[in-house]
């Protein structure tokens, strides 16, 4: 294996142990802390992909042009004052004047995975962009239980001075221990030839149209769970427990998504994804995400919750998401990788802004509705998946 890619799977992982670390304790802080209504909260959340959305393309083309490694210092930078902004903020408004420079500069992920398309064959993507996802579940199997038990041991805020503390420790191994991958004769090309993808060059390539439907989808589905979670578990699952209780308990419970990717990027995708190809696993993924989503519906028990419901939802993330970004980096030419996957992280993180925004109404209307309406939605993307097997192999297209 590449050096290179275990140094990135280093840095993802601490990128996401900081995020992860204030994911269950966020909800329940605007809360207690602000006031915060379910619908807020639900905007709250949404911020960070809203300003993501608008970001993303634009900081994946920006790393074609100008390198990877400087444009990655300065979002991880970015993720660091965002933090220092959420942990001391004294009104909502500021709280959310935080998640959306967090959002802005949210793309450190978008281009190292750029910098993993850059630097592996196309036949080893999917197993490289694994990585990502390995580093995803790690990240959420310690990142909430670390955030759940500081935030039950000490205050809300906390977790937000450790998450400032791992973005700052991204930089320092970004620096030491990653080099440019481009040339300045080819960032100079780049800049000289490069354009954004159009509209109509997206609504043209079959493929990547139906990548992106599916991503939109799978993400909707994903922010519809993610948001309602811990609500979920203060209402239903721990309901009569105290509020620290609560948080470890949501956190011990986002600890098993993170189990449960960790276990498919070592032992599934490196057997399946040679076996079945990457448009049968996520076809495959789709399915098994409906069917984990629908039995959060009826699961009321913390065990059952995140021994099977969590579990299986993240092994079908993880066999599903790393393949169908492998196939979007299949659909244009290597001198823009980084732009489509861009496109790609909007197309996800629009999912993920409308999923968020509704989470909210959703719940207030019925604890499960969210889930129900996520499991719904996988089965519905389920139609673009089977289109995307129908088409066959995608082959890399040339430089």
């Amino acid at each position: 294996m590449d050096r290179r890619l275990i140094t990135i799977f280093i840095i993802v992982f601490a990128n996401l142990m900081g995020a992860n670390i204030v994911l269950p304790t966020l909800p329940l802080y605007s809360t207690r802390e602000f006031g915060a209504s379910p619908e807020q909260v639900s905007w709250l959340l949404a911020a960070y992909f809203i300003a993501l959305f608008i970001a993303a393309p634009w900081i994946g083309r920006l790393s074609d042009r100008y390198g990877r490694i400087p444009i990655l210092i300065i979002s991880q930078l970015g993720t660091f004052v965002s933090f220092i902004m959420m942990g001391t903020a004294t009104a909502l408004p500021l709280l959310l004047a935080g998640r959306v420079l967090d959002g802005i500069t949210g793309g450190n992920i978008i281009v190292l995975q750029a910098y993993i398309t850059d630097i592996t064959a196309p036949k080893d993507r999917t197993r490289a962009l694994g990585l990502i996802w390995m580093a995803f579940g790690l990240g959420f199997m310690f990142g909430p239980a670390i955030g759940g038990v500081v935030s039950g041991l000490t205050d809300d805020r906390m977790p937000f001075w450790i998450g400032a503390g791992f973005a700052l420790l991204t930089v320092v191994l970004t620096l030491l221990t990653l080099r440019e991958n481009m040339t300045p004769a080819e960032r100079a090309a780049r800049r000289a030839t490069q354009r954004p993808l159009r509209a109509d060059e997206i609504l043209h390539n079959p493929p990547l149209l139906l990548i992106l439907l599916i991503g939109f989808g799978a993400q909707f589905s994903l922010s519809l769970m993610i948001s309602s979670i811990a609500l979920f578990s203060e209402a239903v699952i721990f309901a009569g427990q105290s509020a620290n209780q609560v948080n470890i308990g949501v956190g011990l419970l986002l600890a098993c998504v993170g189990v449960g990717q960790f276990f498919t990027q070592v032992f599934l995708i490196k057997r399946l994804v040679p076996r079945y190809g990457e448009q049968r696993m996520v076809l495959i993924g789709t399915v098994l995400r409906g069917v984990a989503l629908l039995s959060l519906t009826v699961f009321t028990s913390p065990f059952l919750v995140g021994g099977f419901s969590l579990l299986l939802f993240a092994a079908a993330s993880g066999v599903m998401m790393p393949s169908l970004q492998t196939l979007a980096t299949y659909t244009v030419d290597s001198a823009r990788t980084g732009g489509v996957i861009g496109v790609y992280q909007s197309s996800i993180s629009l999912g993920i802004i409308f999923g968020t925004a509704i989470a909210g109404v959703l719940f207030s209307s019925a604890p499960t509705l969210p889930f129900f309406v996520g499991g719904i939605m996988m089965f519905i993307i389920a139609v673009p998946a089977v289109a995307l097997v129908r088409r066959g192999v995608l082959m890399p297209a040339a430089a």
